[in-house]
């Protein structure tokens, strides 16, 4: 049979010509069917117990998706967040764990499951075997947490003790409001226009600029007292003046309003319109290239990667356990957040979670020489993945025409906020894009006022988003032989995220979750997780008194399904109920499973 690269050169999308069917949990497997469709791929009836994707030249790819191992207690999204620590570390800015009201690791399962079908069908275009693939929630779970897991095992304590509080501030004219910036002076000016204490200042800094890393931000009360003194107009002067960035929390409603339905992510050809009209030359595959293999289908492709903090890296990080070759561009003298406290043998132990394995090397981007050397990395590498901030590629000559002029055929993929999408968006950081999107309103039942997730929900996906792009388009390039361009954002990610909540909004329904929805129940030596469906029927119970193991067997004699929730993430490695076992690297830090099997 011929190649599968070679035989459809009238390719447009990646799955083109290829069909799919779907079996597995609902809950899990709608993320799938939506973004192979998006992909190009038709839909037919499913059967078994795989997802199956073939065609187009291509032995049939499969995957199977579940919510746990059997008989672990992990059986929806409300255990599953349990079971992995995504509700204690969501709720430490409410001093006890709370379940997000969104199913997140729903979502990133089915990108988990999408990424694995795609890399299958890459490694089979490059020669190597079609082995089925299979994920689970848990998995998701704890790569969600990977950085705190990672920091909760560290031989060091957090630079700022996680305590209750964070954003967001209030108005005196009741606007709920983010406020954003990277700048300990720009936050400084901001709350000298408001005449806040000087002290105040200081002591609020270290925790707003550390609740990326904690998921809270214990600031001074004061501070929320300023905001509220004042008028959101003259916040927003304040935020203007000083380089600050506020951005008013948005509705579900508003963000119904104005979904437009777009894919999360774009894939554009380069080369073509562009002054090339033939393909590119192949890349080599087979053993001069490194041969695919079953779990490292990108085995022999070079990925260079110049991001920073956890969109990219993460991104770029999967592609590295997929069998690529990840080359990080940093600055001179290193990027700065290897040494962001807490550290394992002197190195961070979030940085590690994001980038251990990989290769770096330092180059000055406004250097011109450097910026040669940089093109010279590229002419023989397959992708180029950064995250600058938006303009700034093509301001230094280094965006996607520029370097496939250097390599017709590379994959450039550009991890964003806001993909271009709205006109009036703010900084593109996760808590923002929770606030202008309505995750903020959508992660708490109806019954809380809105606030964003100190957990990064957004870039933890967006990475996911990125790997699931950057897959698409290598694929792409490998049955059309042009390189491509593949961007992807917070914004998309968000979408994918809120998707179902935005269906019940379209329904007429209430977008929000009722009153309690994933609170855990207070045992006398912890908390309990009921399963959605369980939920209702174990509030009427009374627990408070009894220790976690009787609670639970109490529930579960009378037909109800429950698991006690994790609150000590350094205890994860030896929870018998996880799918996967989690290690420590060769610095000593906590290192989570990979999200897929390929078996």
């Amino acid at each position: 049979m011929a190649s599968p690269a070679t035989t459809h050169t009238a390719v447009r999308r990646p799955l083109d010509a290829l069909t799919f069917g779907i079996a597995g949990p609902p809950a899990l497997t709608g993320v799938v069917a939506d973004h192979l469709r998006r992909l190009g791929a038709g839909a037919r009836d499913g059967g078994g117990e795989d997802i199956t994707l073939g065609g187009g030249g291509f032995t049939p790819v499969t995957a199977r998706t579940a919510w746990g191992a059997a008989g672990s207690g992990v059986d929806d999204e409300a255990t599953a967040q349990a079971v992995t620590g995504v509700m204690a570390v969501h709720g430490r800015r409410h001093g006890a764990p709370r379940g997000l009201g969104v199913d997140h690791l729903a979502a990133a399962t089915g990108v988990l499951t999408v990424q694995g079908l795609l890399a299958g069908l890459v490694g089979q275009a490059r020669g190597g075997p079609a082995a089925p693939v299979r994920t689970t929630a848990d998995r998701a779970g704890l790569l969600t947490v990977s950085q705190y897991l990672a920091a909760a095992g560290a031989d060091e304590p957090e630079a700022v003790e996680p305590a209750p509080g964070g954003p967001p501030f209030a108005s005196a004219d009741g606007v709920l409001f983010e406020l954003e910036t990277l700048d300990p002076g720009a936050w400084a000016a901001f709350w000298r226009a408001l005449e806040a204490p000087a002290e105040a200042i200081r002591a609020g800094w270290r925790p707003f600029q550390f609740r990326y890393a904690t998921a809270c931000a214990p600031l001074p009360e004061i501070l929320h007292e300023v905001t509220r003194r004042h008028s959101w107009a003259r916040l927003g002067r304040a935020a203007g003046a000083s380089g600050a960035e506020v951005c008013r929390l948005r509705t579900l409603a508003e963000r119904a309003g104005e979904d437009d339905g777009a894919d999360p992510w774009t894939l554009r050809a380069l080369g073509a319109g562009h002054g090339a009209s033939a393909p590119a030359p192949p890349r080599p595959h087979g053993p001069e290239a490194g041969q695919p293999e079953a779990g490292r289908p990108l085995a022999g492709l070079t990925v260079l990667e110049a991001g920073r903090r956890i969109q990219a890296p993460l991104a770029a990080h999967l592609l590295g356990l997929l069998g690529a070759r990840v080359i990080r561009i940093e600055p001179p003298d290193g990027d700065p957040l290897r040494g962001m406290p807490p550290a394992c043998s002197g190195v961070s132990a979030r940085w590690l979670a994001l980038n251990r394995g990989k290769e770096a090397t330092e180059i000055d981007i406004k250097s011109p020489d450097d910026r040669r050397r940089l093109r010279e990395l590229v002419a023989e590498a397959d992708v180029f993945l950064h995250n600058w901030a938006p303009g700034k590629a093509a301001g230094l000559g280094l965006d996607a025409e520029h370097l496939a002029a250097v390599n017709p055929s590379l994959v450039y993929a550009y991890t964003g906020g806001w993909a271009d999408r709205l006109d009036d968006a703010p900084m593109g950081t996760d808590f923002m894009v929770q606030a202008r999107t309505g995750v903020g309103e959508a992660v708490h039942p109806a019954d809380e006022p809105p606030a964003p997730s100190l957990m990064t929900l957004l870039d933890v996906l967006g990475g996911l988003h990125g790997t699931e792009a950057v897959l698409a388009g290598i694929l792409l390039r490998e049955r059309t032989g042009h390189g491509v361009r593949v961007d992807s954002s917070l914004l998309g990610a968000a979408d994918t995220l809120l998707a179902p909540t935005l269906r019940r909004a379209a329904a007429g329904g209430d977008p929000r979750r009722p009153a309690g929805f994933r609170h855990p129940l207070a045992t006398a030596d912890g908390w309990i997780a009921p399963a959605d469906d369980s939920a209702r029927a174990a509030a009427a119970y009374e627990v408070r008194g009894m220790c976690t193991e009787d609670a639970l067997h109490r529930l579960r004699s009378d037909g109800l399904t429950a698991t006690a929730v994790s609150t000590d993430l350094s205890a994860l490695p030896h929870d018998p109920r996880l799918s996967g076992s989690i290690s420590r690297d060769a610095h000593g830090a906590l290192a989570v499973p990979d999200p897929w099997s390929f078996v």
